[in-house]
């Protein structure tokens, strides 16, 4: 297990403009072990009550685990392994057919689907395409895509080379806007240095692939402060979570996703009582 002193050079102070809706993910496979790991910044509002949401298995639902805010998931886990998480694209316009979303989406998607293929059919099946967002999606079995939709049709984006990184803009069309992306670039060539490196692969060397693109808060004209609200690390492989709140490596949540999901009681992590 990581020590939470381990990650006090997680966070780079390198950064490029504290966009507030900026978000990077990372689903990442070590090719020598074959474990799966998950890496995620999410830049949003600091003023924004962010949380953990652990919600225990209950007849056909899985049990799961999702943060957010306002009663909604903006990435998370299931028991199964299967993991998502989301990130805001230039608007695209409307896919006819579509239904809006109703409800919380990534519960429902966590509660019900066990691997990518069972997830993308839950979308299709409910007529779901998002205007200005895309979703990943990666499972305990290697398999991970980005669904986008663009020029009124969905698009896959399959995991190629053990790597799939999401930013904000769309990988099945850089050209429609947020391209190139600095944070992108720089996460990919801390990959590419993963895996040049001849030592091995850590959790916590896979983590930091998204150290240096971590959004510094910034306060605007307006008075509101924006950054990366949090920073979550997963391995999928050995169930473990680590979430780093703020930037600040004094407010860590560190679970063992095993011992949560066979809990027969769920429970809630507010984020500011870290």
């Amino acid at each position: 297990m990581l020590k939470k002193q381990r990650f006090l050079f997680l966070f780079a102070l390198l950064y490029f403009s504290a966009v507030a809706h900026a978000c990077s993910v990372v689903y990442y496979i070590d090719s020598s072990t074959g474990k799966i790991y998950v890496a995620n910044n999410e830049d949003y509002w600091y003023d924004v009550d962010a949380y953990i949401q652990i919600v225990a298995k209950h007849k056909k639902e899985l049990a799961r685990l999702w943060y957010g805010w306002d009663n909604f998931a903006q990435g998370g886990i299931n028991e199964a392994g299967l993991f998502f998480d989301g990130a805001v694209t230039p608007e695209q316009p409307k896919i006819k057919g579509s239904k809006k979303i109703k409800g919380n989406l990534g519960d429902d998607i966590l509660a019900s689907c066990k691997t990518v293929q069972d997830a993308i059919a839950f979308i299709e099946k409910r007529k779901i395409a998002l205007p200005n967002a895309h979703i990943m999606f990666g499972d305990a079995t290697g398999n991970a895509v980005v669904i986008e939709w663009l020029d009124g049709e969905q698009k896959i984006v399959p995991i190629k080379n053990n790597t799939l990184v999401m930013t904000n803009f769309l990988l099945a069309d850089p050209e429609k806007g947020n391209h190139p992306c600095p944070r992108y670039n720089t996460i990919q060539k801390n990959l590419e240095t993963l895996e040049n490196s001849q030592d091995s692969i850590s959790f916590l060397k896979a983590a930091n692939t998204v150290s240096n693109a971590v959004q510094i808060p910034t306060t605007g004209k307006e008075g509101r402060t924006g950054g990366t609200l949090y920073s979550t690390f997963i391995n999928i492989s050995d169930m473990e979570l680590i979430l780093v709140y703020k930037l600040d490596n004094k407010k860590i949540a560190k679970l063992n996703l095993r011992a949560e999901f066979e809990s027969p009681k769920g429970r809630k992590i507010v984020l500011n009582s870290l």
